[in-house]
C-alpha cells in the first residue's frame, strides 16, 4: 500500500497553488489577514462573506469548500475550524488535517496543500504544529484495502500533502519537522498494517516475519523462540494458552542496540493473534474483531520501526510473545493450575484472561535483560472501556516517574492516558486458594486486578501497564483515523523512549 508523501514548499501566498488547499482558522478569529487576506482576495472576497454570513465560524471540525477560478486563486480552498484559541492542541490541528484529506477523497483529488499561518498565536511552536500536521496527514491518508479485488467506483486516496512556508527559515524548520511527523505516521501505519489483516494471515509466525523485516532493514539484532525453545525456557503460562491451537506459538525478541550500551528499555507487546476466548469462549458477535488483540505487539514492532527510522540513541529490546487462544480438547481449562516463567504458579479461573498470562512469561523475561524501565501495551480487558470510555489508555504501574512520564508522552502524541490505582487492596481479589495466584479477579475493577497480575510479573524494575482495549480499534471513522485499527500506542511509545534520550 503507497502512502501520502508530506513535502515542503516555499512560496509566496499570491504563489500558493493545490488541488485543495486547507486553511485553519480559530473560532475566535474576526480578521482576516495574513495569507488568508490574499486568497480572499484571489477568490473575489468569498472567504470574508462566507464568515460575514456565519456560514463558517471556525468551530471544530466545522468545515467549508469554496471554489476559485483563474490564475491566481486555488482550485479549491477548505477552511476548516480548530475551535477557541485557548483551547487549541497539537491533537486539534490532526482532526483539522484529517478533515482536510476527508474532504480531498470527497472530491477526489490526490493532492492536498496545507498552510499553517497564524497558528502560532495559539501557543504552540511551529515545529510541533508541523509534526502533528505531517503525521496526521499520512495516518489519515492510510486506506487498507490489500484483499479488496473489486470497487465501485474506485477508492481515490490522497498521496501528496503540499506543506507551504512562506520564507526560508520556515521552509528549513518544517523540513525537519516533516520528516519527523512522516516517520511518526509511517510507523504507526505500520502498526495499524499488520493488526488489520485476519487471523488467517497475521499468525504468530506472520509477526516474526515482520519483526524479521524490521531487522534485515534496520540492522536489529532478532530472536524468536518456536515452541520447542518455549519449553525449554519455562514459558508455562505462555505455553499453556498456546496449546489449545495448531498454530505454532512465536516468542520474539527484537534488538534496537546502540554505542551506548547501557541498560535498554523493554517495551512488550501482547501478541494474540486471534481470540476466541479459549473454553470460555467469547460470544459469537463480533468475534471477528479478536483478530485486533495483538494490537499491542502491532503497536510495539511499530515503535521499533519509528525508533530506528529517526536514529534514537537508546538501547530499546522489542518482546512479543504471540499465540493463538483457541479451543480444543488439548486447551487449558478453567481451574487448571499453569506454571510460569517466573515460577508462580497460576490458577486459570477463566480462559479468556489469557492476555496477562502470556505477558507474565515476557515480562519475566524482560527482567533478565536488567531494564531501566519496561512499558507493555496490550488490548486486556474490556474493564478499561466502562472505566474510561473509547478516549483514554489506561494506564498502571509500580513507579510514579515512569507514569508520569507515560502520560506525558501520550499528551504530546494525542494518544492519552489516564492513570488507575493499584493499591494493595486489590490483590486480594486474585489471591487463590490452590495456586499463588488466580488469573482473573471478577468483575469489580476488572481492568486494575488485571493491572495487579501483570505486577506480580514485574517485580522491582519500573514498570507501565498500557490497557488499550478500547482505544486500539474504533467502530467508526474519526478525522485522521478510519474505521479499524488505529495504530495506538505507536507514536506514545516512541515519543516515550526519545523523551528518555533528551532528558
Amino acid at each position: 500500500m503507497a502512502e501520502a508523501k508530506v513535502t515542503v514548499l516555499r512560496a509566496a501566498a499570491e504563489d500558493i497553488r493545490a488541488p485543495l488547499l486547507a486553511f485553519f482558522r480559530f473560532q475566535d478569529d474576526a480578521a482576516v489577514g495574513g495569507a488568508l487576506s490574499v486568497l480572499d482576495g484571489a477568490l473575489s472576497g468569498a472567504v470574508r462573506r462566507v464568515l460575514e454570513r456565519g456560514d463558517f465560524q471556525g468551530r471544530k471540525d466545522e468545515t467549508v469548500l469554496l471554489y476559485g477560478s483563474g490564475a491566481h486563486a486555488p482550485d479549491r480552498l477548505a477552511l476548516i475550524g480548530l475551535g477557541k484559541r485557548d483551547g487549541f492542541t497539537p491533537q486539534a490541528l490532526r482532526r483539522a488535517v484529517g478533515h482536510a484529506v476527508r474532504q480531498a477523497e470527497r472530491v477526489r483529488v490526490r493532492e492536498i496543500g496545507i498552510v499553517l499561518d497564524g497558528l502560532e498565536a495559539g501557543g504552540k511552536s511551529p515545529g510541533a504544529l508541523a509534526v502533528a500536521a505531517s503525521e496526521a496527514a499520512v495516518m489519515a491518508a492510510w486506506d487498507w484495502r490489500d484483499l479488496k479485488t473489486t470497487f465501485d467506483p474506485p477508492p481515490v486516496t490522497v498521496a501528496e500533502v503540499r506543506l507551504f512556508a512562506v520564507d526560508d527559515a520556515q521552509h528549513a524548520l518544517y523540513q525537519a519537522a516533516v520528516a519527523h511527523g512522516e516517520t511518526l505516521g509511517r510507523a504507526a501505519n505500520f502498526a495499524r498494517d499488520l493488526a488489520i489483516r485476519p487471523g488467517n494471515i497475521a499468525t504468530p509466525s506472520y509477526l516474526a516475519g515482520a519483526a524479521r523485516t524490521l531487522a534485515d532493514r534496520f540492522g536489529m539484532k532478532l530472536t524468536v523462540l518456536d515452541r520447542a525453545d518455549m519449553e525449554r525456557e519455562g514459558m508455562k503460562a505462555l505455553l499453556a494458552v498456546a496449546q489449545g491451537s495448531e498454530e505454532e506459538p512465536r516468542f520474539i525478541v527484537l534488538e534496537h542496540r546502540t554505542a551506548n550500551a547501557g541498560k535498554p528499555l523493554a517495551l512488550i507487546g501482547k501478541g494474540v493473534t486471534f481470540d476466541s476466548g479459549g473454553i470460555s469462549i467469547k460470544p459469537a458477535e463480533r468475534m471477528e474483531d479478536m483478530k485486533f488483540d495483538m494490537s499491542g505487539a502491532a503497536g510495539v514492532l511499530g515503535a521499533m520501526q519509528g525508533i530506528a527510522e529517526l536514529g534514537i540513541a537508546a538501547d530499546v529490546v522489542a518482546i512479543v510473545p504471540s499465540t493463538e487462544n483457541l479451543l480444543s480438547g488439548r486447551a487449558v481449562k478453567p481451574g487448571d493450575v499453569i506454571g510460569s516463567l517466573l515460577g508462580k504458579t497460576i490458577e486459570v479461573v477463566n480462559t479468556d484472561a489469557e492476555g496477562r498470562l502470556i505477558l507474565a512469561d515476557a515480562l519475566a523475561y524482560a527482567r533478565r535483560l536488567e531494564p531501566a524501565a519496561m512499558v507493555n501495551a496490550a488490548t486486556l480487558t474490556g474493564a478499561v472501556g466502562i472505566a474510561l470510555g473509547h478516549h483514554a489508555i489506561g494506564l498502571m504501574g509500580n513507579d510514579d516517574a515512569l507514569i508520569e512520564e507515560v502520560r506525558a508522552a501520550g499528551e504530546r502524541t494525542g494518544e492519552r492516558c489516564w492513570p488507575l490505582p493499584l493499591w494493595d487492596e486489590y490483590r486480594a481479589q486474585i489471591d487463590s486458594p490452590v495456586a499463588d495466584l488466580k488469573n482473573t479477579g471478577g468483575r469489580p475493577a476488572g481492568a486494575i486486578t488485571a493491572g495487579w497480575f501483570l505486577k506480580e510479573f514485574a517485580g522491582d524494575v519500573p514498570w507501565v501497564h498500557l490497557d488499550i482495549a478500547a482505544t486500539a480499534y474504533r467502530d467508526e471513522p474519526a478525522p485522521y483515523l478510519r474505521k479499524g485499527p488505529t495504530g495506538l500506542p505507536t507514536r506514545l511509545l516512541i515519543e516515550w523512549v526519545r523523551g528518555r534520550v533528551q532528558t
